[in-house]
């Protein structure tokens, strides 16, 4: 049968795309300076063979004598992602794909360095090579898909999604995000916090950050926990390279990022095992892959009940002091503060951070404005959105992140449409299990976890990302239930 020709394709695709993950994560990890240009063409050289593999002539025909076959519902669902996958690659030619991987290496490793330097000026040319790149791609998949060019990068990692909806969404957010932000501060200001008091030896961190990991059921025998110039989970799903940074003079942040990485971990290793090596068992988009992230980070993690579990853990390592106290630590958490840095920024401000980087990355694709422009227009979208500045501090500003310099352009909004869907999923599992914090206190984890893999991680790509949410929630994706959220948990509302 063709379709059990298509599957045995897959399988091959996914062992190369194995491969990439793992010289991926060791390119970030563990590979000496001196590696980097042999790896740069090792893994752009994977990709067109990748490329390949997935346009070969032949799947076309597959395809089409597949679509006359009996299938089962799954089958078919993993025949509508074959399809998907196949008509995205035969987009793109051979040589573009291998010219954006090189420039995207060569950019992102040299980054390492340059943020650390606040080296814009040696940072930009390698980010206008990839823009470059990145807008030929938008240009052919817009043509072919017959839709603007941001949104056909959008579709790469949230099928479905548009410009015209992120703005719809991201206005909502606009309309009452800045007063709560305001109104969160104000009730804040005064509020005693006790900022604990290092240093924090990093292996003693990391030791605290493998304990969490257990607690909330990361399986090592299927994993591992590294340092890395950005906190990442890649791998596949039998084997999840998580990884973190530390910074000796506190805790609070690698903590939480440990956190935030497991709940992508888990997702994985939660996938059906029996569709692995098929695009129906891979996680269903980016947004839903954030929302497990941050439902295990904001939902769970900053959750005063759970803050109060793993409290005496943190005090079992670092030693005993006031700050390290439960309520302290609720406090300290769940302190709505702006600041510069995305990956450390609370969950009412965070939405601001994705919506400015939205913002530019959608006008640069569509070649509204320069890479030249983006310090100076980063500087002013912090100022609208937190009050603060960036001008001449690019290491916390435009040059914080790593997703630009492979060519994510896309990617970022999956942020904040993942933090709604997890607050979604939040009054759901409530529906079925009880109040969050009552779960927790019962030490019902497991149970918890268990929730998320009936209606999240077992289904994998099998049902399209609004079929998905509605059977998890009853409806498709809203704005409100972050709302309710964010105001039940800071204002009391």
């Amino acid at each position: 049968m063709s379709y059990q020709q298509l599957e045995a394709h897959q399988r091959q695709i996914d062992r190369l795309q194995h491969l990439f993950a793992i010289c991926g994560w060791d390119q970030a990890t563990m590979m000496p300076e001196g590696g980097s240009q042999a790896r740069a063409e090792a893994m752009a050289e994977l990709e067109v063979l990748l490329h390949a593999k997935k346009t070969a002539p032949e799947v076309g025909d597959w395809i089409a004598a597949a679509e006359g076959e009996s299938l089962s519902a799954a089958q078919q669902a993993n025949l509508n992602e074959i399809r998907r996958h196949w008509q995205d690659a035969r987009l793109l030619p051979a040589d573009l794909v291998e010219a954006l991987s090189l420039a995207g290496s060569r950019c992102e490793h040299a980054w390492r360095r340059q943020r650390q330097e606040n080296d814009w000026a040696g940072f930009a040319p390698n980010l206008g090579e990839v823009v470059r790149l990145s807008r030929d791609v938008a240009r052919l998949r817009a043509e072919a898909l017959e839709m603007r060019p941001y949104d056909a990068m959008l579709a790469l990692y949230e099928p479905g999604m548009s410009v015209v909806k992120l703005d719809q969404v991201f206005g909502d957010l606009a309309n009452w995000l800045p007063g709560l932000i305001t109104e969160v501060s104000e009730r804040q200001r005064g509020e005693a916090v006790l900022t604990p008091v290092g240093p924090f030896p990093t292996e003693q961190q990391k030791a605290l950050g493998l304990e969490v990991m257990s607690l909330i059921g990361f399986d090592f025998n299927h994993g591992r926990l590294d340092v890395s110039s950005h906190p990442f989970c890649g791998g596949v799903p039998t084997d999840v390279r998580m990884t973190t940074r530390y910074n000796e003079e506190e805790f609070v942040s690698s903590l939480m990022g440990i956190i935030h990485e497991t709940g992508h971990a888990r997702y994985e290793q939660g996938l059906p095992r029996e569709w692995l090596g098929q695009p129906a068992g891979e996680a269903r988009s980016m947004a839903i892959h954030e929302s497990q992230s941050l439902f295990c980070e904001m939902q769970l993690g900053h959750h005063p009940a759970f803050l109060s579990l793993i409290a005496p853990r943190i005090r079992a390592h670092f030693g005993e002091q006031p700050a390290l106290s439960a309520a302290n630590l609720a406090r300290l958490y769940n302190r709505v503060e702006p600041g510069l840095i995305r990956v450390d920024a609370d969950e009412v401000t965070y939405p601001a951070h994705v919506i400015l980087r939205y913002e530019l990355e959608r006008d640069l694709i569509e070649g509204r404005i320069e890479v030249a422009d983006i310090p100076e227009l980063w500087d002013a979208k912090m100022q609208q959105w937190l009050g603060l500045r960036t001008a001449g501090n690019y290491r916390d500003g435009c040059m914080q992140d790593i997703h630009w310099t492979d060519g994510s352009f896309g990617y970022f909004p999956s942020y904040t449409l993942g933090a709604m869907t997890a607050a979604q999923l939040r009054f759901a599992l409530e529906r079925d299990l009880g109040e969050m914090g009552s779960v927790i206190e019962a030490g019902r984890l497991p149970a918890l976890f268990a929730w998320l893999s009936a209606k999240i991680w077992q289904h994998a790509s099998l049902l399209p990302t609004d079929e998905l949410l509605t059977q998890a929630t009853g409806e498709t994706l809203s704005p409100r239930w972050l709302r309710r959220h964010l105001e039940q948990r800071y204002v009391g509302k």
